[in-house]
């Protein structure tokens, strides 16, 4: 068996990319940062409804207090031409704590979030 000193496996840990849990990378688009690439292709669907004025607007990110010390950040609100809202989350896997925050969420505020899946 090789032994390593700690300088050699430091060595040869930096040039390894650690993997995200679920697989997914982050993306950087237009200053904003998406937890993977289908999130930033959304984002730029968004965009392209935006400037065809099929929608009003669009929120990135916005942050739900649910309990005292319980958050749910969505990934977007879109503001639909009908004056309504849509909460979504763009999903590559759901987690059990999605799945709790998201019935209590939607008991809370009385809204469906919709999941891109």
């Amino acid at each position: 068996m090789e032994h390593w000193s700690v300088e050699d496996y430091k060595n040869y840990s930096d040039g390894k990319k650690k993997k995200s849990k679920y697989r997914s990378n982050k993306i950087s688009a237009d200053g904003h940062t998406f937890d993977s690439q289908k999130e930033a292709n959304y984002y730029y669907e968004l965009k392209l409804k935006l400037q065809a004025k099929e929608i009003n607007g669009f929120c990135l990110q916005p942050t739900f207090i649910l309990a005292p010390g319980l958050k749910y950040k969505a990934d977007f609100i879109i503001f639909n031409k009908d004056g309504s809202t849509e909460v979504i989350d763009v999903k590559g896997f759901k987690t059990k704590e999605y799945i709790a925050k998201k019935k209590v969420f939607e008991d809370k505020f009385n809204l469906k979030i919709t999941e891109i899946i």
